[in-house]
């Protein structure tokens, strides 16, 4: 059966009470990333099964996992890194100008 896009979830699941998440995941790099992870650190991440669509199963400490919320950037905060790349590019000598 092929899933589509929609349908490939990540989903965390857990309960005030548990000590673990239990993951469930079909992006690439996420999941390269909990497989390396339990290779690694196997008393704290475990793969516990994968299936035939591409999913795999793992249970994670939940002190190994954090959600990060990034606000978004300030027009002002926009408007001063445009500024320093700018700043940037002006000083960076081109292939001609560092060769002669």
């Amino acid at each position: 059966m092929c899933l589509s896009k929609y349908e490939k979830e990540t989903i965390l699941l857990t309960s005030e009470g548990d000590d673990f998440y239990d993951i469930q995941v079909y992006d690439s790099k996420l999941k390269r990333r909990l497989t390396d992870f339990a290779a690694k650190y196997p008393d704290l991440c475990r793969i516990t099964r994968q299936d035939s669509d591409g999913c795999i199963f793992c249970i994670v400490d939940k002190s190994r996992v954090s959600i990060r919320l990034i606000p978004p950037y300030s027009d002002e905060r926009k408007n001063a890194a445009r500024e320093f790349a700018k700043k940037l590019s002006e000083r960076k000598p081109t292939i001609n100008e560092s060769e002669g």
